[in-house]
């Protein structure tokens, strides 16, 4: 059974910096992307940023330019740098893996990112 487990979560200042990061645990099956969506209060969930084994990543417009996606697939770990917070980007932020050859996708619990101005 895979697991997802978030950490790096909390409150920051607007233009603040947090790092996110998620690590698959269980049993040792590959991705063939991995990323993080978030969800904010009465909206939907939506794509932050996401990174394919071959290290192709997709950006929400939003957040280009101030976040970084990148993992380390030896520890099947996939981290985001966020800096120049805002506080529109204050959502739980989930963790997301899609299996190879299954395309199952995998979500962690949710990590809490709060941006106070």
């Amino acid at each position: 059974q895979v697991q997802l487990v978030e950490s790096g979560g909390g409150l920051v200042q607007v233009g603040g910096s947090l790092r996110l990061s998620c690590v698959a645990s269980g049993s040792v099956i590959s991705f063939v992307t991995m990323g993080w969506y978030r969800q904010a209060p009465g909206k939907e969930r939506e794509l932050v940023a996401t990174i394919t084994s071959a290290g192709t990543t997709t950006y929400a417009d939003s957040v280009k330019g101030r976040f970084t996606i990148f993992r380390a697939d030896a520890k099947n770990t996939v981290n985001l740098q966020m800096n120049s917070l805002k506080p529109e980007d204050t959502a739980v932020y989930y963790c997301n893996a899609v299996a190879q050859f299954t395309n199952y996708n995998y979500w962690g619990q949710g990590t809490q990112v709060t941006v106070s101005s």
